[in-house]
């Protein structure tokens, strides 16, 4: 409980008897007390609120999963990235991966050495470089 062993709890409780006091110990534990009870019925309240509003889908919640301690951001990228591989149809036999990180041939607006634009000259566009998937 917060990282305190039992020697190290002990010294803290005689620090405190030795700071609070016989007279005034009492009186604290007694507060002390009616704070844990009030926690409890407050959690156990807003747990019975949540129980009503939700209904029946209450008991359905897996808790386990909703622990931050089980937190793991590789599981988590790794699931969401198998739910969008099982979503996607097989690939088609033209289009691997290949064929989509091809580069696209797009002409040329205008001439390095010059700056004339070639397409408003008329000329025509140079053609696309050939692509081979079996040489890759």
């Amino acid at each position: 409980m917060f990282g305190i062993n039992g020697g190290e709890l002990i010294v803290l409780l005689v620090v405190a008897l030795v700071i609070v006091g016989p007279e005034r110990l009492p009186h604290y534990a007694e507060q002390l007390a009616q704070l844990v009870k009030s926690v409890r019925r407050f959690a156990k309240g807003a747990q019975a609120q949540m129980r009503e509003e939700l209904g029946p889908e209450f008991d359905d919640i897996d808790w386990q999963k909703l622990d931050p301690r089980q937190y793991d951001p590789r599981r988590i990228v790794r699931d969401a990235l198998s739910d969008v591989w099982d979503d996607d149809p097989a690939p088609k036999k033209n289009s691997g991966a290949h064929a989509a990180s091809a580069p696209r041939a797009t002409p040329p607006r205008a001439s390095a050495a010059t700056g004339v634009d070639l397409q408003k000259k008329g000329a025509a566009a140079p053609a696309a470089a050939p692509y081979d998937e079996d040489a890759t």
